[in-house]
């Protein structure tokens, strides 16, 4: 374990919290750019990758209000005004809406949404937000590895973009 902690800390790369199809390359690409992103830029990158996410599922409508309320929470945190707990219970409530949901699709969207509204908390739900977005294209597009590299090179543009104009 204690190599394992070592060989991260050397390396720099976040460890992998869900099992699905991707590109590695592309995906120690984005690492790379995380690694060099402040918190705020993460939040940024974070909410506009669930945005991206959240068009390509229908939602329930209760769903959404929440999750605009974290969206909120979150910009309003980024700024100063909230409280680091405030901003963890509204990605709870995310969180126990994917827990509950019985699709898949709109569990693991809400998933990206509830790891992106967290971002705040710690940096590394933005790079889980990612993940989970990767899954989420290959549940739209089963066996496209096109469709997984096209998302995670959007991903990587847009964290590039947010990181040169911040």
């Amino acid at each position: 374990m204690r190599q394992t902690l070592i060989w991260r800390w050397v390396i720099g790369m976040t460890k992998r919290k869900i099992q699905t199809a991707d590109d590695a390359s592309l995906r120690d690409e984005l690492d790379a750019e995380y690694d060099a992103s402040s918190q705020v830029q993460l939040c940024k990158y974070a909410l506009m990758l669930a945005g991206h996410i959240l068009e390509k599922v229908h939602l329930p409508e209760q769903d959404l209000g929440v999750i605009q309320e974290g969206f909120l929470m979150n910009g309003q945190w980024q700024k100063g005004e909230v409280r680091m707990h405030d901003v963890r219970q509204i990605s709870f409530r995310i969180h126990k809406l994917a827990k509950t949901s019985e699709d898949e699709m709109v569990s693991t969207a809400l998933r990206v949404a509830g790891h992106a509204v967290a971002a705040a908390h710690m940096r590394e739900h933005a790079m889980v937000a990612s993940d989970y977005a990767v899954r989420l294209i290959s549940l739209l597009y089963p066996g496209s590895m096109e469709e997984i590299r096209k998302e995670r090179l959007w991903q990587i543009s847009q964290l590039k973009e947010i990181r040169q104009t911040d």
